[in-house]
């Protein structure tokens, strides 16, 4: 009888231990990099995201309700300081939080370095307006363009022209000291759009819940495998379709695309605004309208979740495309599948507007 109540004891612990693991919580950040997590935790643990789709980790703010969602998870993955700042004093040396950018084996990319062309085509045209071409303000035949900086001026209610100034300084230079939303100075924390660094951050990931959940290291380990094979025919695919656009200039609205860029060696001129949320100067609004009248760029793209006002001031009169990218995968299911579809469709922005 003893025996039996041991055997039965055993096997209580044991059935505990296996729930306890099927309901490991874990919560990501960023809806991008939920769409990873999922498909590493497939079939075994929840996972969700902690911005509502669409919400942007920059200007981000913190709801009582996200503390919770923090406090009573297992696992909080987030890309790290360098992007959510809002988190940093929250999961700072707490041992149940995962920064990708603190972690080993994953190949980052870092601002400022020359790992794509277009950083020297930033130089030229994004801060082009403030150090190298005086000759542009000189003779202002683009200062007419200065109308389209007033167009700018209205509809990004640029009441105070000298706070105007401080950003458009401020942006032209991409300083790299953000207060409010995320450095660019150092490592690059969109990894999510580069598929290799996607695979390597899955990999880590995979490793911690295994730590965790090591009842299910099979499982865990199959949907990796699984993972990895998928993004890699992806992958393949779409070096097949963007390869031909690969000379085609353009530019961006927002400074996050450069591992995807880097991945498929697209030509990107230079971006708007080092921050979504932060206005783009005048300096490079006239920088970006002087490229577009040489017909240096075939599109420009804006981003879902901001006003194409600015854009739209600046592609006024040109034969420039104008597409869309969508950094923060709005329109992508949180699914499993979702990632890869989140790499077509940006894949598929890029190409209809290169054509």
């Amino acid at each position: 009888m003893r025996r039996l109540l041991l055997s039965c004891s055993s096997l209580g612990l044991l059935f505990s231990s296996h729930l306890h693991a099927a309901d490991l919580n874990v919560v990501t950040t960023v809806k991008p990099l939920n769409l990873i997590v999922q498909e590493l935790t497939h079939g075994v643990a929840s996972s969700e995201s902690l911005l509502p789709a669409g919400s942007s980790p920059h200007d981000y703010a913190l709801k009582p309700s996200d503390a919770k969602k923090i406090q009573q998870a297992d696992l909080v993955i987030w890309a790290g300081p360098e992007l959510e700042m809002f988190l940093t004093k929250m999961l700072k040396d707490n041992p149940r939080a995962l920064a990708l950018t603190a972690q080993e084996g994953i190949d980052f990319r870092y601002y400022g370095e020359d790992s794509h062309a277009d950083h020297a085509d930033h130089a030229d045209h994004a801060d082009h307006a403030d150090h190298a071409d005086h000759a542009d303000h000189a003779d202002h035949a683009d200062h007419a363009d200065h109308a389209d900086h007033a167009d700018h001026a209205d509809h990004a209610d640029h009441a105070d022209h000298a706070d105007h100034a401080d950003h458009a300084d401020h942006a032209d230079h991409a300083d790299h000291n953000d207060h409010h939303g995320h450095s660019h100075d150092g490592i690059d924390p969109h990894l999510w759009l580069g598929p290799k660094q996607s695979l390597q951050a899955a990999k880590v990931i995979t490793a911690k819940l295994i730590d965790l959940d090591p009842l299910h290291k099979q499982q865990y380990e199959a949907n990796l495998s699984r993972f990895t094979s998928e993004v890699n025919n992806t992958i393949q695919a779409l070096e097949q379709e963007l390869q031909p656009l690969s000379s085609r200039g353009y530019f961006v609205f927002h400074d996050g695309y450069g591992y995807f860029e880097d991945q498929f060696g697209l030509n990107k001129l230079g971006h708007f605004t080092v921050e979504p949320d932060r206005r783009p100067g005048a300096k490079t609004l006239v920088s970006i309208r002087h490229s577009l009248k040489e017909a240096q760029a075939k599109c420009v793209f804006s981003e879902p979740q901001f006003s194409p006002a600015v854009v739209n001031s600046v592609i006024n009169g040109t034969e420039v495309s104008v597409g869309t990218l969508d950094p923060m995968a709005t329109e992508i299911a949180e699914e499993q599948g979702g990632y890869v579809q989140f790499l077509r469709h940006l894949g598929q922005s890029f190409t209809k507007c290169l054509k």
